[in-house]
């Protein structure tokens, strides 16, 4: 088995995470107990040139202790391509900035394992990816038509608007039947977005939470579910979302089965699915959260299990 030694982690800056909820945080904690050396970088910081990657990278020491939890080194330039591994770990939008930072990464990937395949992250958007298991979705709609989008709402009832390469929870709006502003947030989203929005069936199940469920190598591995604050459609922990321990039932464990295949064949190693009720809303394969949340439920050590499916495939 190939040793690994040099792990590099591309991501927002590390100053400015919170350790007690951060998934890479986590992730780099692990590889840094195993031995591993992390060098830390953002994604302004690669260079492509004559066929090699380069990044400006600083070693990195990691300490689980809040308010002094890192060091970085003097800033280094470094081949992509001499690293065992690296961590595709900042957070979206998923814009052409990200796509452009997949485009390079693959140019280093299998040799050096990036996790997650950064070809199969650029094609495989959360809010799209999960409409090849339809069955498994709430009725979907992903359009810029005004006219379709107050159709779906008259044969739906109450809808969920939200951007189609959002992230978050941020600009998802509840809009009900009655609602008189959906023809205002409609030209509100033209302006602010290029793209197509998606509408959702609203699931009132959403005030029992919006389960996240975490896959590793395409097997569950862990699970939280995310209850919303009294007065607000939008589960997220960062927007005041409650964490509670849970279980699968099931129908996700079904769920689980039938995307396994597929996130196996795409090289995820790490994904995280939203669950509300029966059924699922989104497949994150950017950077999926709630790694520690798991953990501190008395759930797996996702963060190591994650590792051991890395080194099998540096294997």
């Amino acid at each position: 088995m190939a040793k690994i030694k040099n792990v590099a982690v591309q991501m927002d800056h590390v100053a400015g995470i919170n350790i007690a909820g951060d998934s890479t945080f986590a992730m780099s904690l692990e590889a840094q107990a195993r031995g591993y050396k992390l060098f830390h970088y953002t994604p302004d910081r690669l260079s492509f040139r004559d066929g090699t990657l380069y990044a400006a990278v600083e070693p990195m020491v990691l300490r689980d202790v809040k308010g002094d939890h890192y060091e970085l080194g003097a800033p280094e330039r470094v081949d992509l391509s001499t690293m065992d591994v690296v961590l595709l770990r900042q957070d979206p939008p998923f814009d052409m900035s990200y796509i452009t930072s997949t485009h390079l990464l693959e140019r280093i990937h299998p040799k050096t394992l990036v996790v997650n395949d950064p070809a199969w992250v650029r094609n495989s958007p959360e809010k799209i990816f999960v409409t090849e298991f339809s069955d498994l979705m709430p009725k979907t709609l992903i359009t810029k038509d005004a006219g379709e989008i107050r159709r779906f709402r008259e044969e739906m009832g109450d809808i969920i608007l939200k951007p189609l390469y959002g992230n978050g929870g941020a600009g998802v709006f509840h809009s009900t039947r009655d609602d008189r502003n959906l023809s205002s947030l409609l030209e509100m989203f033209g302006q602010l977005f290029r793209e197509p929005f998606i509408a959702q069936q609203y699931l009132p199940d959403v005030r029992k939470g919006d389960k996240r469920i975490i896959l590793v190598d395409g097997e569950f591995a862990g699970a939280i579910n995310r209850v919303p604050a009294e007065h607000d459609s939008r589960s997220n922990m960062h927007v005041g979302g409650r964490a509670e321990p849970t279980e699968l039932t099931a129908r996700e464990k079904e769920i689980c089965d039938r995307i396994g295949p597929a996130l196996r064949e795409r090289g995820f190693l790490l994904v995280g699915i939203d669950v509300i009720g029966d059924y699922m809303t989104e497949i994150n394969v950017t950077s999926p959260t709630g790694i520690r949340e798991v953990k501190k439920f008395g759930g797996a050590d996702i963060a190591s299990l994650l590792w051991d499916a890395i080194e099998r495939k540096r294997g």
